[in-house]
């Protein structure tokens, strides 16, 4: 099977661009309306890879997302982070006072709450995706509504840019997990410089900064920590984080000290950071 990335969204979407700049430009791309859809396509062999929005610095973690990844089994194999410049748009010859209603993705709507803040006319409607409103203003011509989205697909659907850069924080950025089903990345130890884990522990005190401490001795860096609900275990949680190291040899002193001490202990994904 030829390379299909699976995306959250239709073209002209964030999760678009990701796949267009992480595996190149003419990359082919599955639309998914969802993320459980996106899922299916990888576990159907529908696609071979998949871009999946993981977190944002706005708005905070993409918390089912962490589920997605754990119970499908699914393998990290890279990440990337995206400037997010989120801008209003509808069809030519409009104003904003002629708009009535705007369309997006609830985080797009929660990122640009403040700008909308002075426009008290307008009902803000949360939807499946930016784009997908965006195609769907210019197929039905719908005036008096507006979607906010990229540039790109403004220019993909001819809409007019009403105002761009809505977005409250103007550093606001999006990490992306790239995701397949294959267990190995095709990098090598050497390249390795990340990882995604997940541990559950005993209910105990002081379990939690023992396995910190084992990540702080073994050289690792904690970029982030989630916890998520054990489902079929009240108030039982479990623990999805994110290390950075220098040496493989160092992380894998880790994971060989986590699977001893946690009660449960899974590699989610290990690969190359792309922070800037």
């Amino acid at each position: 099977m030829s390379q299909v990335v699976a995306i959250q969204g239709i073209k002209g979407s964030y999760h678009h661009g990701v796949a267009q700049s992480y595996f190149g430009e003419g990359v082919n791309v599955l639309e998914c309306m969802s993320f459980g859809e996106l899922v299916h396509s990888l576990e159907k062999k529908e696609s071979t890879d998949a871009v999946m929005a993981i977190e944002n610095s706005i708005a905070g973690s993409i918390i089912p997302n962490y589920a997605y990844i754990d119970e499908h089994n699914l393998t990290i194999k890279g990440e990337y982070y995206l400037p997010i410049h989120h801008c209003l748009m509808a069809l030519p010859n409009q104003q904003i006072m002629d708009i009535k209603e705007v369309y997006s993705h609830p985080m797009a709507l929660l990122q640009c709450k403040d700008f909308f803040r002075k426009y008290p006319h307008i009902k803000l409607v949360e939807d499946a995706d930016t784009a997908a409103v965006a195609k769907r203003i210019a197929d039905h011509n719908l005036h008096g509504v507006a979607a906010i989205a990229g540039k790109t697909a403004a220019d993909i659907y001819n809409l007019q840019i009403l105002a761009e850069e809505i977005q409250t924080i103007k550093t606001n950025s999006t990490r992306f997990f790239i995701l397949s089903t294959k267990e190995h990345n095709g990098l090598t130890t050497e390249e390795v410089n990340k990882a995604s884990l997940k541990f559950t522990l005993d209910h105990k005190r002081g379990s939690l900064a023992t396995i910190l401490n084992v990540l702080s001795d073994c050289n690792l860096n904690l970029t982030k920590i989630q916890s998520l609900p054990v489902i079929d275990v009240p108030w039982k949680y479990a623990f999805f984080v994110d290390v950075t190291f220098n040496k493989y040899e160092y992380y894998a002193k880790a994971k060989s000290l986590l699977d001893i001490m946690a009660t449960e202990f899974k590699v989610l994904g290990e690969y190359k950071n792309k922070k800037q």
